[in-house]
C-alpha cells in the first residue's frame, strides 16, 4: 500500500498534524484517505508536492486564524479530503461527474457525514476558479454557471472560508477568490471575511 514506506499514517503524511478525536480520528484512519494523502509531486498550484503536505500548510492556517472550534474542525475535515483522491483520477478521461477528484472526495465523505455543508464544499472547492477560469477564456459575468453554483451551497461563509483557505498556499493566483468573494458580496454572500 505505501509503495515502501511501511503502514502508512496522517502523522507522517501531514506534518505536525494531530487528529481530533471523533470524525476526524475515524476519516484520517482510513487507508484510502491515507493513500491518497501520500499522491503526488511537487506541480502547478501545487509547489509542496504530496497532498498531505498541502493539507498541512492548510491546517497550520487554520491553526493561526483561530475562530470557533466548530468551524475550525469544519475546515480541518474539508482539508483532510478535498483532494485527497487526485491521485484516481483517470487522466485520458475527461475530469468531471465521478472521474473528477473532489466528487471523488464527496464520495468518500458521504460514508463519515451526510452533513451538507461539508459534502457540498468538499465537491464544489474548485468551481469557483473553473468558472472564472472560463470567464476569463470566453469573457462575460458567467451568471448561469455562478447561478448554479450558488444555489448548491448550503453554508456560504464556509464555503468562502475554505476557497479562501485553498488558495492561501503557495503556487495559487488570489485573483478567482477576489472575485468570488466580489460576486458573493453582490449577490448578498457571505458577511465573515478572512
Amino acid at each position: 500500500m505505501g509503495r515502501g514506506r511501511g503502514r502508512l499514517n496522517v502523522e507522517s503524511l501531514v506534518p505536525g498534524f494531530r487528529p481530533a478525536r471523533g470524525l476526524e480520528s475515524e476519516v484520517c484512519a482510513d487507508p484510502e484517505l491515507l493513500e491518497g494523502l501520500a499522491w503526488g509531486r511537487p506541480r502547478r498550484g501545487h509547489p509542496e508536492g504530496a497532498v498531505g503536505k498541502h493539507v498541512a500548510d492548510l491546517c497550520r492556517t487554520i491553526d493561526l486564524w483561530g475562530g470557533p472550534a466548530q468551524r475550525r474542525a469544519d475546515l480541518r475535515l474539508i482539508a483532510l479530503v478535498h483532494d485527497a483522491f487526485k491521485g484516481q483520477v483517470q487522466y485520458t478521461r475527461s475530469r468531471t461527474g465521478d472521474n473528477h477528484h473532489a466528487m471523488r472526495a464527496r464520495r468518500f465523505a458521504e460514508r463519515y457525514t451526510a452533513d451538507e455543508r461539508l459534502l457540498a464544499t468538499i465537491e464544489l472547492h474548485d468551481a469557483p476558479y473553473a468558472i472564472w477560469k472560463r470567464l476569463r477564456r470566453k469573457g462575460g459575468r458567467g451568471n448561469h454557471a455562478l447561478t448554479r453554483l450558488l444555489a448548491r451551497i448550503p453554508d456560504r461563509d464556509l464555503f468562502m472560508r475554505f476557497v479562501e483557505l485553498d488558495a492561501s498556499t503557495e503556487g495559487k493566483d488570489s485573483e478567482p477568490v477576489k472575485w468570488f468573494r466580489g460576486e458573493l458580496d453582490r449577490r448578498g454572500g457571505p458577511v465573515e471575511e478572512g
